[in-house]
């Protein structure tokens, strides 16, 4: 809370207005009895004015004096005491707001015979003053002084002079007046300053809580973006400095989340271009082994032929084209090998294409089961392919030809002798169907999922008697994933199913 902005902030306000309200006070109360006194000798004036105004030749009026000198007495707050002549300066009128017989009036007369010079200062001032009185002002009608009472312990400002007609005048007002007025300002003022303090406090508050809150929840934001969260944004943004910090921690989070996705999706590709050269730089080895090992047997067998006809091992003209024989069977294994590598390659590169268009399925299945026609008679095999009816599909037909071809081939090579061979069709939705069905022994279980590898060879001593090597189904997999269809294998109770689906424009 110490350190929070909003204390902080009121803390500081509370200060210097404190600080200000007792520099006003601490001013004011130095200055306030001088301001009374001058405040006091300006009603002395204003009174003598209206006294001289009243008794002036021109508007003097007995009934006149006698109704308004008390009220000008009472509207000043004072004491008036003056000796009009009319004439007689032996016999003067008296007009008094004191009581004649009081000490006040005994004490106004006794200054006034002072200034009349009636009396001697020695017979004033030890009876009436305790000192001298202070002249505070004064002109050519009147003074106003400071004096001391010593009978009334009390100390006056007196206002002693002349009016305009020759009256002497007496105007006394009461310094405790002046102090009982300066101690009442002043508490007035220290509990108004005390109470504005608090007031003001409570609104410094408030006002320090509406600004500290947006930039607490500003705090809170960035807090938020600094752990990603880039769906934090200022939402209320005011019109002044703190709407514009809002406007650029907006901004901020937007360039920030677009700088970070643009990292992400840098860093994305990289690593995907890492992982497919080590894919690539994986599949190379692996390619180069099996490659290897696939020609390894066949250059073996070759190199001991020939040399063996170069030796001249046998003389017999049989042995001779036996030896012959195998090295040029040999020679096409590796052949046909090459071949089916340059066409995966191809396909798996996407150099050729696909080249979709509209043909008989139908006149393609019986065409690649007629050229097999001699290996199925070796194996004593019969293929089953009861369709009739042209089904047309598209997709690229050459490509289409090799996956049946393999499908067909894997199955002749895979049955077992006697065994049987089906072909058929199934019409699911727009699509068709095409399964490939040889008796024979189940695909392991945990092969079964292997079979579209390269080089991958379930039975390796059979497929070496064919001349499999485990190719074939590597291409059907490169070449249905590139027309985007479904592919793959099952075990049946007596054999093993192979099929894939290709579009179709029959009804279904």
């Amino acid at each position: 809370m110490k350190n929070s902005i909003r204390f902080k902030l009121t803390l500081l306000l509370i200060i210097l207005m404190s600080t200000c309200i007792f520099l006003v006070w601490f001013i004011s109360n130095y200055m306030m009895k001088s301001y009374f006194v001058m405040d006091l000798k300006s009603n002395l004036q204003s009174t003598y004015e209206d006294l001289d105004a009243m008794f002036s030749d021109e508007d003097f009026n007995e009934e006149n004096i006698k109704e308004n000198f008390p009220k000008v007495s009472s509207r000043s707050d004072t004491v008036i005491l003056v000796i009009h002549y009319d004439g007689d300066e032996d016999n003067p009128q008296i007009y008094s707001t004191t009581n004649e017989k009081g000490k006040v009036y005994d004490s106004l007369l006794s200054i006034v015979n002072l200034v009349q010079g009636s009396e001697s200062s020695e017979n004033v001032f030890p009876g009436v003053l305790a000192s001298p009185p202070e002249l505070m002002i004064g002109n050519e009608h009147y003074v106003i002084q400071q004096t001391h009472d010593i009978r009334l312990d009390s100390s006056y400002y007196d206002l002693i002079g002349k009016l305009s007609n020759g009256d002497i005048v007496a105007i006394r007002s009461s310094v405790k007046r002046v102090d009982d007025s300066v101690k009442v300002a002043s508490r007035l003022f220290g509990f108004v300053g005390i109470f504005v303090t608090i007031l003001g406090s409570i609104a410094m508050l408030i006002v320090s809580n509406k600004f500290a809150k947006p930039i607490h929840n500003m705090a809170i934001i960035a807090k938020r973006m600094s752990n990603l969260d880039f769906d934090a944004k200022v939402v209320k943004i005011s019109n002044d400095e703190i709407g514009d910090l809002g406007k650029s921690m907006n901004e901020m989070s937007y360039r920030l989340e677009q700088t970070i996705s643009e990292l992400k999706s840098a860093n994305n590709e990289l690593r995907n271009d890492i992982e497919s050269k080590t894919q690539i730089d994986e599949m190379r080895k692996e390619f180069l082994s099996h490659v290897s090992h696939e020609l390894k047997t066949p250059i073996a067998l070759i190199q001991g032929y020939a040399e063996g006809l170069l030796e001249n091992i046998s003389d017999d003209k049989e042995s001779r084209d036996f030896y012959c024989e195998v090295i040029a069977d040999e020679a096409n294994k590796m052949n046909i090998m090459v071949k089916k590598l340059l066409a995966l390659n191809e396909i798996e590169c996407g150099t050729g294409g696909v080249k979709f268009e509209r043909f008989n399925i139908v006149e393609l299945i019986k065409n690649i089961i007629s050229s097999s026609e001699i290996f199925v008679n070796q194996n004593d095999i019969t293929i089953i392919f009861e369709e009739n009816s042209p089904i047309y599909v598209w997709a690229d037909e050459f490509m289409i030809e090799g996956v049946i071809s393999n499908y067909i081939s894997n199955a002749i090579h895979h049955t077992v002798k006697d065994g049987t061979i089906k072909v058929f069709l199934e019409r699911v939705d727009n699509e068709l169907k095409i399964l490939v069905y040889n008796k024979g022994e189940n695909i392991p279980e945990e092969d079964i999922d292997k079979v579209w590898i390269k080089f991958y060879k379930v039975d390796k001593a059979r497929t070496r008697e064919y001349g499999g090597n485990g190719i074939g189904l590597s291409i059907v997999a490169a070449s249905m994933d590139a027309h985007g269809k479904e592919y793959g294998v099952y075990n049946v109770p007596d054999g093993v199913v192979f099929y894939i689906l290709l579009d179709t424009d029959m009804p279904c």
